[in-house]
């Protein structure tokens, strides 16, 4: 049974799924829908045209879907989309895209931790957590399972690959490539996140390749389109390592070193 409590505000038009609980003071905006099983704890914001996924928690003076913050704004239909089982803590931002369309997007099973921003047009996948504080500029990409410290920093368009780990305090201007542990101001790559790995049962001699990459990558005193040339022709080829290689071969920032 879907709960209201009678100090929150849900405007004509939003749609709440079965067992959705809305705490006090909580405001829903009219073109808002929730699905089933989610709590608005209390004193949350859920504004602009934002679809909440099933079974999420989100806690006091969250903040969802909200118009951007970029001055290139003109007005238009933007949207903000969470996935399912995702947790947004106390005063989480998340503002809705820029341009007409587009889209800012949250994926399943994240944990999103108190005060994180995710500005306009951010794309973050599934099992991202970002402790306390982290910063995404506008139009960032945070692949699955990445980690990002507290107080850490991305700038506008740079992405995270997937089980990445950022250290906390970190200031993210070049992307960070798959399976890297990242840290420092200006950010640098210190190794290869074989806990990450192990955690989410990579193989061992899966995780041997991407380790032998990154000594190609950032040992060997080669440069990144070198290294790559002699990881596609020394490595066999797994998917981790074509994600790795792909993903390098993508950025259109360059590679943090």
């Amino acid at each position: 049974m879907t709960q209201v409590h009678n100090t929150a505000i849900v405007e004509k038009g939003a749609e709440l799924g079965e067992n959705v609980v809305v705490g006090p003071y909580c405001i829903v905006g009219p073109n808002v829908t929730i699905g089933d099983g989610t709590r608005l704890m209390s004193h949350v914001v859920i504004d602009g045209c934002t679809n909440i996924g099933r079974n999420c928690v989100i806690f006091p003076f969250a903040c969802i879907g909200t118009q951007t913050q970029d001055l290139k704004y003109k007005g238009g239909k933007t949207f903000v989309e969470i996935g399912d089982r995702t947790t947004l803590r106390e005063y989480v931002t998340i503002n809705s895209a820029t341009n007409e369309g587009d889209v800012t997007r949250v994926g399943s099973d994240c944990h999103i931790c108190a005060y994180a921003h995710v500005a306009h047009a951010c794309k973050v996948g599934n099992g991202v957590i970002m402790s306390n504080a982290v910063a995404l500029a506008g139009e960032v990409v945070v692949e699955d399972q990445a980690v990002l410290g507290g107080l850490s920093a991305v700038h506008q368009f740079t992405r995270i690959g997937r089980l990445c780990m950022i250290g906390g305090c970190s200031a993210i201007r070049q992307d960070c490539p798959p399976f890297m542990l990242v840290a420092g101001n200006p950010a640098q790559v210190a190794g290869v996140n074989s806990v990450g790995m192990s955690r989410r049962n990579i193989p061992e001699q899966v995780q041997a390749r991407i380790k032998n990459a990154y000594k190609l990558l950032y040992r060997s005193g080669l440069s990144t389109s070198q290294a790559i040339e002699r990881i596609k022709s020394e490595l066999p080829m797994t998917p981790e390592l074509e994600h790795l290689v792909s993903f390098i071969e993508s950025s259109q920032r360059g590679i943090t070193k």
